[in-house]
């Protein structure tokens, strides 16, 4: 009975990894014409001068916008009170959530936040019919070092803001080496203020080659590719569909599930009992088994990804009017995917970030009403033509690496043996000492020092190789 409740576990859980739905009119990245228009009815570009410009952004948020949320604020419902002895185990604890909505209306400065966010240089540019946001960030102009573009991808329910810390770690050079970082993150499409396509099928492949499109327009043929989250799923996807135009790419969410076989489905049975048959340290081993507990941890967890990949127009609706729950269904996240521990806690662990850039990210949300644009990318994600898309089931033909943080959902199975198979050249699969899921956030200097290791070893090799 134990051994099937594991196999029902598997197949349930691997079946809401790749759930189907019938989508329309996708646009396969291997075939997509450079005139397609993402934002118009019409399918191509407008004849437009100005189409390729590259334009200065400023965050400007108008008293009208602050006033509505100061508004909705003061005048939300009551919140329900928790179960007694109940912290976050029934999601989102009622108690704490007070206080950051009493933080958000009453001590949250937007005029101080918004300046810290236009600290960084951003820009706008329009690529196959959306305007793109993306910050650029280029090191001193005295540096000496040699210049490496790097392309910072994030994910869902994070934003561009996750990256504020680490940016500067990345562009400042590090005494030994002689290389230093331009980095350039964009807000993925219906994400913050990057626009959101207008009709189906911007899945993460599409995103990638608008990115591509980016990097060359920044005068960028070859460059690196870091990501998590949604960022790595199409970090994988550009190092696949555009390796020519790739160095290396680096993940802080590598995953195994996409290439795993029948075969690899016995091993981690077995592994049950015989774990080094597919586990090489005991980091892995404690994030794998028992499985019960991979599996079912992830079915508990993963109710919000059924439902954004069936319905996200109808949680849209709600989440984009009230910026109670959007708080609530984002910082939730923060919390259990930080660590899956912080439910058993009154505070869901997020006392141990700072509540303003907590509520810096939702802002980005509510200001610019995308949580139902950003949840689509589930959708299309899902869909049958972007499934059978034959780049899902390639192997990785770029140099990479893997950043493994404990606290990362095991759910990816980001087991050297099997990473080994999927991505060719694997430079690296590091086990970082703390950090879950949202990385670049949670521990950006371990992070930027992986980055930074990484590189310099993909770089000795490529120019040793030259």
């Amino acid at each position: 009975m134990g051994n099937f409740k594991y196999l029902l576990a598997a197949l349930v859980a691997f079946g809401l990894v790749v759930y189907q739905k019938t989508s329309i009119d996708i646009v396969k990245p291997e075939t997509m014409p450079m005139d397609v228009c993402w934002g118009s009815d019409s399918g191509r570009t407008k004849d437009r001068s100005n189409a390729k410009e590259v334009r200065p952004f400023v965050i400007n948020v108008t008293s009208e916008v602050l006033a509505d949320l100061k508004n909705r604020l003061s005048n939300a419902k009551p919140i329900v009170k928790p179960l007694r002895s109940v912290n976050f185990e029934y999601g989102f604890n009622g108690d704490h959530l007070a206080k950051i909505i009493d933080h958000w209306s009453n001590r949250y400065d937007w005029t101080a936040r918004q300046a810290y966010l236009n600290s960084l240089p951003q820009f706008k540019t329009n690529i196959f019919g959306l305007d793109l946001h993306f910050i650029h960030a280029k090191p001193p102009a005295q540096t000496t070092a040699r210049t490496i573009p790097l392309l910072l991808l994030h994910g869902w329910p994070g934003s561009v803001v996750e990256f504020y810390k680490i940016i500067p770690m990345l562009t400042t050079p590090v005494p030994g080496l002689n290389f230093v970082f331009e980095v350039v993150a964009p807000s993925l499409p219906g994400y913050g203020f990057s626009d959101a396509a207008a009709r189906p099928g911007m899945g993460p492949a599409q995103m990638g080659q608008m990115f591509v499109k980016l990097m060359g327009r920044l005068g960028h043929e070859k460059f690196y590719i870091q990501g998590g989250d949604w960022g790595a799923v199409i970090t994988e996807a550009i190092s696949k569909l555009f390796p020519h135009r790739v160095y290396g790419m680096h993940s802080n969410m590598c995953s195994s599930i996409s290439s795993l076989t029948l075969n690899d489905y016995v091993r981690l049975l077995l592994g049950t009992y015989w774990p080094s048959i597919i586990v090489s340290n005991e980091n892995e081993k404690s994030r794998t088994y028992p499985l019960s507990k991979m599996f079912f941890g992830f079915l508990e967890e993963s109710g919000y990804m059924h439902l954004q990949m069936t319905k996200p127009d109808t949680a849209g609706v709600a989440l984009n009017d009230s910026p109670v729950g959007l708080a609530a269904y984002i910082l939730e996240k923060f919390s259990t995917w930080t660590s899956k521990d912080y439910k058993n806690l009154p505070d869901g662990g997020l006392s141990k970030f700072n509540t303003d850039e907590l509520l810096d990210n939702v802002m980005v949300y509510w200001i610019t009403g995308s949580m139902t644009t950003s949840m689509r990318l589930y959708s299309e994600y899902a869909s049958n033509k972007y499934r059978a898309l034959p780049h899902l089931m390639a192997k990785v033909k770029v140099p990479a690496a893997c950043a493994v943080f404990p606290n990362e959902m095991p759910i990816a199975l980001a087991l050297k043996t099997l990473l080994i198979r999927k991505f060719e050249k694997l430079i690296r699969v590091t086990e970082m000492e703390a950090g879950g899921h949202f990385a670049a956030f949670e521990q950006p200097r371990l992070l930027a020092d992986d980055i930074w290791m990484t590189v310099y070893e993909m770089e000795s090799i490529r120019i040793n190789s030259v």
